[in-house]
């Protein structure tokens, strides 16, 4: 049967926090049979596995809560896509939810919130200081089936904001999440977070989320959407008009930019 909302969570060496942070969707939600956690593991992390299969897997148990486990081959942060791309492929979820361990989700009745939608949208919680990207992005499970991948890119989170705002489907939702990592809490200066290559700042390196390639590719996903939007006979104006340049694709994106987060950042143009 299908549940409401799938959880993909890619996770390494990180144990208590882990707990922490999905105990934090469990005890929060509204009812915990709208939701489904997919865990990923690396076939060499075997303490974390064997300890989650110990201290966690129980108390999910307990809440009635879904989960299912993957184990891979090492692939690295550099390939985070592929781990999340995976865990959608078996995912049975309406709605795919990109989480990390070190995510504290902190609404009360989130799923619902969630749930409440009923359109293709890239839906935006609050986190990471009210970053304007939709740090933990969610996804109609249609955007899987579409694609065939969550990102074809490292940089997941961003991948789906700029092509939420670029094709104008980025919607605010009032669920907050605390962003418990180093550089804005202090918290967990572990290996997992300073090993974390970012394919980002180096437009000339054919892997760089800056590339000319990877823009188009993006351009290619928003016309995706766009046809599968007019097909639900919704108005498309907004992304037609990006295209002759009659819209400015990162108004909504400077909007939400509150507190002048994407300054250092480069913001492509379609």
């Amino acid at each position: 049967m299908s549940t409401g909302i799938s959880i993909l969570l890619a996770t390494r060496g990180r144990t208590d926090m882990l707990k922490k942070s999905l105990l934090s969707l469990a005890d929060t939600a509204s009812d915990c049979k709208n939701l489904e956690i997919l865990l990923a593991f690396d076939n060499d992390d075997t303490e974390t596995y064997e300890w989650v299969e110990e201290n966690v897997l129980p108390e999910l148990d307990y809440r009635g809560v879904n989960y299912s486990c993957m184990s891979f081959a090492r692939m690295g942060y550099i390939r985070l896509n592929e781990y999340y791309n995976a865990l959608c492929d078996i995912a049975a979820g309406k709605w795919l939810f990109f989480w990390g361990d070190d995510a504290i989700m902190e609404t009360p009745n989130w799923d619902k919130i969630i749930l409440q939608e009923t359109k293709f949208r890239v839906l935006r919680a609050s986190a990471h200081n009210n970053h304007p990207v939709a740090i933990f992005p969610i996804v109609p499970q249609k955007w899987y089936e579409m694609f065939g991948y969550f990102s074809p890119h490292q940089l997941n989170d961003n991948w789906v904001s700029q092509v939420g705002y670029m094709v104008g489907i980025l919607e605010n939702i009032p669920v907050t999440i605390t962003h418990d990592r180093f550089d804005l809490t202090g918290n967990n200066n572990d290996e997992t977070y300073k090993n974390r290559p970012m394919l980002e700042g180096n437009p000339r390196d054919p892997r760089d989320f800056h590339h000319p390639a990877w823009n188009a590719r993006r351009v290619e996903d928003c016309e995706r959407i766009s046809k599968y939007l007019q097909s639900q006979g919704e108005d498309i104006s907004w992304w037609e008009n990006v295209k002759i340049g009659k819209q400015d694709p990162w108004e909504k994106l400077k909007a939400n930019d509150t507190n002048s987060q994407m300054v250092q950042f480069q913001l492509n143009r379609v």
